[in-house]
Order: C-alpha cells, then structure tokens, then sequence
C-alpha cells in the first residue's frame, strides 16, 4: 500500500491530527506524519507535543496515497507559509491518483487559498469558506468531492478519518473500524448497522 502523509505545524489542532493517524493505522494503511519544521517535536494548539515520524525536508513524496492536512491556528496558516508544500499540494492535485483530505481552518487556508478546491464541493470551519475562491460550500461535518475529504472541525475529526478509510479500503473496512472503536452499535445476527446508508 502507499504511503499517506499527514503534515503537522506548530498551532496544529491535536484531535484532528491524531484521530486520523489512529484511525487510518487501525485500518492498516501506512501512514508518517510530517513536521514542516526542522524539528521532529511539533508544538500543538494546545501545548501537547507529537513527535513526528518524519521531517519535511528529508521526505520523498513520490506517489503519495493521501497529503492530510489537520487544522488549527496557527497550524493551517503555517502549513499554507511553508513554500515546499505548496508545490506538493498542486502536485499532488494535478495527479490522476493522489488524493488530498483537510479538516477544520486548512480546507479554507491551506487548499483554498491555493486554488486547489476552485469548483469542488467542501466544508470547513466557520468563516474559513471566503478562502475558497470558486469552490462550493456545503454546511455539512464531511464532504467528499472528486480526489477532496474535508470537515468542518474537531468533533468530526473520527468521521472525516473513517470516510478517508472507506474512500481508499471501501464501506466494509470503515464500518468494521468503527465498530471496533464502539462508535457505532455492534452488529449482531438480527440487527446490521451500515454508519454510511
């Protein structure tokens, strides 16, 4: 399997960065996590320090599954500021495979801003939409667009992570990963439970 790539900045917001990374390991996909720093201890919005797998500028991104970007102040502004990644981002946009997901403040400040969702459907943190020149706003926790996953903040952090799992493993990988976590009633032999239907 490919490797996805999640990208962490100092000011990131934690929930988002480390549900989709456990999430995405219990389904079993590869997944690194990224420092844009010359650091591999990222500083979060709220002073919890991640130890990153990997350091930007040492990475190579050759046909990356997923580039995963968590929200957060001033996480998606540093995201955004960081030049290297921008090039990635339209690199990635421009593929016929590579895929891209955002949640909370980076679907507007990080692939908005770069022109990346310009006729996609998204949502996002509260007043982060004006970034997104030519995209379409929709005032739902996930959306999926084409090649795009986005959502709208911390508390849809375990479902943006789960539609990523079901848009690269399918429905029945998702759903037994969330069943897994007890996010949905079990099943059992009288009562089948699809979280997507």
């Amino acid at each position: 399997m490919k490797d996805s790539f999640v990208f962490l900045a100092d000011g990131f917001e934690e929930i988002e960065a480390i549900s989709v990374i456990d999430i995405l390991r219990r389904a079993g996909m590869s997944v690194k996590t990224v420092s844009i720093t010359s650091s591999l201890q990222v500083k979060g919005a709220h002073d919890i320090i991640v130890v990153a797998d990997l350091i930007y500028d040492s990475t190579i991104f050759t046909d990356a599954e997923w580039l995963i970007f968590p929200g957060g102040l001033p996480g998606a502004t540093n995201l955004y500021e960081f030049a290297p990644l921008q090039g990635l981002i339209w690199n990635q946009a421009e593929s016929d495979k590579g895929r891209m997901a955002a949640i909370c403040a980076a679907p507007g400040e990080v692939l908005g801003q770069l022109g990346v969702l310009k006729g996609e459907r998204f949502t996002c943190y509260p007043g982060f939409e004006g970034k997104v020149e030519g995209g379409i706003h929709e005032p739902a926790k996930v959306v999926v667009s084409g090649k795009y996953v986005t959502a709208n903040g911390p508390s849809s952090a375990t479902l943006w992570a789960l539609e990523i799992v079901k848009e690269t493993l399918g429905e029945v990988k998702a759903s037994e990963v969330a069943s897994g976590m007890l996010l949905y009633p079990l099943q059992t032999s009288q009562d089948t439970v699809n979280m997507f239907g």
